[in-house]
């Protein structure tokens, strides 16, 4: 096996037969350990119409401590806030949850989907099933970039606080705005050998200093921003984006992200996108810095559950679990949408020394 390769464990989710909230599909999960030891899934469950719901489910393991089934316990949040609902329908969807030990809070970041489009909202509980919102991220522009009317998805939260720019203790975010032009339905009519706008084709992290309120976290205007990767390889030449949240390994912040790449397919335009996962190490002192990034896709869509579904040939990775409960913190287990209508579990031991670069 290669290093940074995830080993399949197997299915852990898919609709329940009759559950009308799950009717087109249970995807792209949260993953959390809560101050149970018990470790939770935040699926994204999708009703009738793409009306999506946050839910919760405690995981089920085996004998060997691999994860085998869920134990569904209800709903997180449904869409009520105003930048949750549009005109027949809405969404809270595509869930990351970290524990951010500054605010002895967990905090959630989603996508919430209204009229304006998918923007990243922002949720904070301190037992994992009451959730309050703190409404939509908010941006300062960067260099004339502006986000604030820019659809913006896959967003996460670091689980302690890092350095800003100017060197200051602050939350950061990862996130990946859709500027005009730069979704892979459109890109995948662009050549490959086409000069990327690294401005705008980049996964980022942004960042905000902290405050309280009440005893409960308050966060301000993302003020500070700093482009982290653009896509390199063919398999993510169309698009990158964040993936589970980062989360610390014996090299520094473990991220494993998405690149969307496009493959032959017998069709009229004889090309359709696939999702794959690819994994990188940033520095734990300096997060903007990349110390490493495999060259090739960690986990790429294979089996008929990942090639056939909502939407084909996708792994989507959103969850990530340190398996400290087995003794084993090389080991993270990473639990991503299969399809769009799924939820897999794969396994990836970090190597005790980084693959020489390139």
């Amino acid at each position: 096996m290669r290093d940074f390769e995830l080993q399949r464990i197997g299915l852990i989710m898919e609709p329940a037969a009759g559950e009308p909230n799950e009717a087109e599909g249970v995807l792209n999960p949260a993953a959390i350990r809560g101050r149970d030891g018990q470790l939770y899934l935040f699926p994204r469950l999708v009703a009738k119409g793409n009306f999506s719901r946050i839910g919760i489910a405690r995981v089920l393991f085996d004998a060997a401590g691999d994860p085998k089934g869920v134990e569904r316990m209800g709903i997180a949040l449904e869409p009520e806030a105003d930048y949750e609902l549009r005109e027949n329908g809405g969404g809270c969807e595509d869930p990351r949850i970290s524990y951010v030990e500054a605010l002895d809070h967990y905090v959630m970041t989603y996508t919430a989907l209204s009229s304006r489009g998918p923007r990243i909202a922002i949720a904070v509980s301190d037992d994992l099933l009451h959730w309050h919102r703190l409404g939509l991220a908010t941006f300062r522009n960067y260099h004339g970039i502006g986000f604030v009317d820019v659809d913006d998805k896959d967003a996460s939260i670091f689980s302690a606080l890092v350095p800003d720019p100017m060197g200051r203790p602050t939350l950061g975010l990862i996130h990946r705005p859709l500027f005009p032009g730069t979704r892979p339905e459109e890109t995948i009519h662009k050549p490959a050998s086409q000069p990327q706008d690294t401005y705008r084709e980049c996964i980022w992290i942004s960042y905000c200093r902290l405050g309280t309120q009440g005893g409960r976290p308050q966060l301000g205007q993302f003020a500070e921003h700093h482009r982290l990767i653009c896509p390199e390889a063919i398999w993510e030449r169309l698009k990158i984006g964040g993936g589970a949240p980062p989360i610390p390994c014996r090299h520094g912040w473990l991220m494993i992200y998405h690149g969307v790449g496009d493959i032959f397919h017998p069709s009229l335009h004889g090309r359709k996108l696939c999702y794959s996962a690819g994994a990188m190490i940033l520095s734990k002192a300096h997060p903007n810095r990349v110390v490493y990034r495999a060259p090739d896709p960690v986990l790429v869509p294979d089996g008929p559950l990942e090639w056939e579904g909502t939407v084909d040939s996708v792994v989507f990775p959103t969850g990530i679990d340190r398996r400290d409960d087995l003794g084993t913190p090389d080991r993270f287990d990473v639990y991503y949408g299969m399809a769009d209508d799924r939820i897999g579990v794969a396994r990836l031991m970090v190597p005790e020394v980084l693959p020489a670069a390139g």
